[in-house]
């Protein structure tokens, strides 16, 4: 039995936030820490006081996650950059309520004390002799503490009390992995039972010690469970002060998502049922658990669903007949064509999930070269006449100011300049299509067509295509492109209204020229020459797209959704060398250009070098962090390999930002993720001078001072499939419709299944359906029903084993 958990953040915005800078604005950006782990930072806006970010990350976590936090600080050009705020959520705070957090929440001033980090491990004895009772406290060491010297490293010391009585380990210098394996003694003094508080503090030669952490037992657990492991360290307790708003506030959305995932033979029963329901009749469909959680679902919880929907139907090389299940039932229930998947409805949100998880990788292939165009050229261009800012023209040009028709024709040239590479690629990309899109395009052809036959609506079978392909994956890809992985940064003002003018036009190219020149945007009149060219092109790339032979997916049930050998992650990055003697460290690392593949990871001088180097993805037993004192330099990660004699090796690599680390990190411990014999501790520092530089230890082959961190990944399109996960989500959202269901069609078991009965009842439910019809759906909702019961019975049955695990206790490494 294992246990899933997400947590998914979205950074909307900010209000009201002190100005920072001496021309009485700030340029904020804000950091998302878990558990004192960056794992996301959003753009900067800059010189704004009410920024707005609109970021959002998902974050796989491993089960003992603790704590979630924001901070938000002023970027410097010259300097430290400055804290305005932060904002900490607990994990129960964040599961208090089922569908999380969604508020505007207050900024709080940072106190250093309560910006305590890591875990020690503690071993206690309570004996008793002649003279009386003694706790004996084995200090031994201590992980991942907070770095209190400019070094990045702290020089900590044990401190333990008892009752009236306290004593102290030795300082250990310049770590935040102190070994001190040292034993306090302390006797019981005449009074009531006494906590036994172990606290750590960082030594300091000038002004007072920096508090670390610490942690406190009652004395019933001192009696009945004496500690014994590691044990995760804790601020003072102290009322948070609020700070009223005076520091500004961050709207933010965050939602923790956790199951217990059973093994995969107690989610056979629920898979076949959902595989035998996209294999009947979809438009009769009633009782069938798709059929029910269409019905269910809604907003958020719509996407989530559809996308373990897509990823448990691609696992089992269903995804076409799933998606037809889906599309077959919406047009059965559209009357106009006007109105066909404009909704949000499962099957849109399923085939918009299908595309971004099968199709990324195409998308990128067709849209990143423009895209990287205009973030790099940055040039100005604007068609409404209410945008356009004449005076920033003749900034630029120093030739005075040009007219609006000047700026149109510049703006209408710079315009028609990008998307003419974009529609060339698009219409000439039929045969990089995956296949898989392909013939799902062909199926929705097909329904739209047989559903609307009259000449009247001829263009209504490739609008479907289109309004999917055109208007929910290239144009909102587009205007995001951070979104869609196509950069690492969210675009300046500027850039973003180029994208949006972008966009427009490639929605109106994707409406096939439906109501070009109507509406509010008038001002889009100079291009439409290009854009109905376009469209006759893209009418013959529609054609093409859906020729494809085969009513099946090629290759039968996935285990990936990407191939082996297809590159999820490429670029440049600093690499440093074997063993760099004699090299200061600027030096020793060398930059080259990365290739990640589910096989291989792979570099060479340059993307066009043929000469590379390469490391099996197979040997991957670890992928860390190392702490910034290691090589006195940020954002740089280890890869631990292991070689067939069974020696580790280790390479380090530098990142150019937080974000891009991050993205790193996930994808590489993603593509390791099945790797046996993964390490559970690694070192985050590197051994130099003959020692480790994280815990001072003098033995290259000593055990990792530091838990790994392999569950902690970035949730995106690349994740790998798992069924079972999947399954468990989907019985979820089924547990929230059982009773609507028993009542639908099992409130009565003798119920009449006459026609006249049927007639008396009323049910909107079921008016009109034949007697046998009606039988197979009681028949369909008893069986479904039983599998959830039989689902439910068996959490129940493991629910005591889980909680003995997680019981209170020593946190195990």
């Amino acid at each position: 039995m294992a246990k899933s958990s997400s947590l998914n953040v979205r950074v909307v915005e900010g209000r009201a936030l002190p100005a920072k800078d001496v021309s009485g604005s700030s340029d904020p950006y804000c950091i998302v820490k878990v558990d004192d782990e960056v794992v996301a930072r959003t753009a900067t806006i800059w010189r704004s006081l009410s920024p707005f970010w609109g970021e959002e990350y998902t974050v796989h976590l491993p089960l003992d996650f603790h704590h979630l936090a924001f901070y938000v600080l002023d970027e410097d050009t010259v300097g430290h950059d400055d804290i305005i705020g932060k904002i900490s959520l607990s994990r129960e705070a964040i599961t208090a309520d089922p569908r999380g957090i969604d508020s505007w929440i207050n900024l709080n001033h940072v106190d250093p004390d309560a910006e305590v980090q890591g875990e020690i491990f503690l071993a206690v004895q309570m004996l008793e002799d002649v003279r009386g009772r003694c706790l004996r406290c084995h200090v031994l060491q201590a992980r991942d503490l907070a770095p209190r010297d400019i070094s990045g490293a702290s020089d900590p010391f044990a401190r333990v009390f008892w009752g009236s009585q306290s004593l102290e380990t030795s300082t250990i210098k310049k770590t935040r992995f102190p070994h001190w394996d040292e034993v306090l003694e302390l006797r019981e003094m005449p009074g009531p039972p006494s906590p036994l508080r172990v606290e750590l503090w960082d030594w300091d030669m000038v002004g007072k010690n920096d508090f670390l952490g610490m942690v406190e037992f009652p004395p019933q657990v001192l009696q009945q469970n004496p500690p014994n492991g590691w044990f995760h360290l804790l601020p003072f307790p102290r009322a948070e002060e609020d700070s009223g708003g005076s520091l500004g506030a961050l709207r933010l959305k965050v939602r923790l998502t956790e199951d217990r995932v059973l093994p995969s033979q107690y989610y056979q029963p629920l898979r076949e049922l959902l595989m035998e329901s996209v294999l009947g009749p979809a438009e009769e469909d009633a009782a069938s658990p798709l059929a029910v959680l269409e019905e269910l679902t809604s907003g958020d919880c719509r996407q989530e669903l559809a996308t373990k929907l897509v990823k448990l139907f691609l696992g089992q090389g269903l995804a076409g007949p799933f998606l037809d299940y889906l599309t077959r039932r919406e047009v059965a229930r559209t009357t106009d064509p006007n109105t066909l998947f404009r909704s949000n409805s499962l099957a849109s949100k399923s085939m918009e999930q299908f595309l971004k998880l099968v199709g990324m990788p195409y998308l990128h292939e067709v849209l990143r070269p423009v895209i990287n165009r205009v973030f790099e050229e940055k040039k100005y261009m604007e068609l409404d006449p209410c945008k356009m800012d004449l005076g920033r023209t003749r900034r630029i040009s120093f030739k005075g100011a040009p007219s609006e028709e000047h700026v149109r024709e510049v703006s209408l040239g710079l315009l028609t300049g990008y998307l003419g590479p974009i529609v060339d690629t698009i219409v000439g990309s039929v045969g990089r299509c995956p296949p898989a899109i392909r013939l799902t395009f062909k199926q929705l052809r097909q329904c739209v067509e047989e559903r609307f036959p009259q000449a009247e609506h001829k263009d209504v079978k490739n609008l479907a295509i289109s309004g999917f392909l055109f208007l929910r994956f290239f144009a909102p890809a587009i205007l995001t492109p951070k979104l869609f992985d196509l950069r690492d940064q969210h675009a300046d003002p500027q850039t973003r209204r180029s994208l949006l003018l972008l966009a427009k036009a490639v929605q109106s190219i994707g409406n096939l020229g439906q109501q070009l020149g109507q509406g509010k945007e008038l001002w889009m009149a100079p291009l439409h020459p290009f854009l109905l060219q376009s469209i006759s092109r893209v009418r013959d790339f529609l054609d093409q797209l859906v020729d494809v032979d085969g009513k099946e997916e090629p290759g039968g049930p996935a285990r990936a959704l990407v191939p082996p050998s297809v590159t999820v992650r490429e670029g440049y990055l600093l690499k440093r060398k074997e063993e760099p003697a004699g090299l200061a460290t600027r030096f020793a690392f060398k930059k080259r250009y990365f290739r990640l593949s589910g096989e291989m990871l792979s570099y060479s001088r340059s993307p066009e070098c043929q000469t590379r180097s390469s490391m099996p993805v197979s040997h991957i037993r670890a992928v860390e962090r190392v702490d910034e004192g290691a090589f006195q330099l940020p954002h740089v990660m280890q890869v631990v390999t292991q070689d067939g004699a069974g020696a580790l090796h280790t390479t380090y690599l530098q990142c150019k930002n937080v974000n891009e680390l991050n993205q790193w990190l996930s994808a590489l411990r993603k593509a390791s993720a099945p790797n046996p014999d993964k390490l559970a501790a690694w070192h985050p520092g590197a051994f130099r001078s003959a020692h480790w530089t994280c815990c001072l230890q003098a033995e290259r082959s000593v055990a990792g001072c530091s838990r790994t961190h392999s569950a902690v990944t970035l949730g995106d399109w690349s994740d790998p499939l798992d069924p079972d996960a999947e399954t468990q989500m989907v019985y979820r959202q089924l547990l929230l419709g059982r009773d609507r269901l028993r009542m639908k069609f099992l409130e009565d078991s003798t119920l009449d299944t006459t026609p006249e009965a049927d007639t008396e009842k009323g049910s909107s439910a079921t008016e009109g359906a034949c007697p046998a019809a009606l039988a197979h759906q009681r028949e369909a909702a008893a069986r479904l029903l039983e599998v959830l019961a039989d689902l439910d019975q068996a959490h129940e049955e493991f629910q005591p084993q889980e909680q003995r695990k997680v019981a209170p206790g020593p946190l195990r490494p």
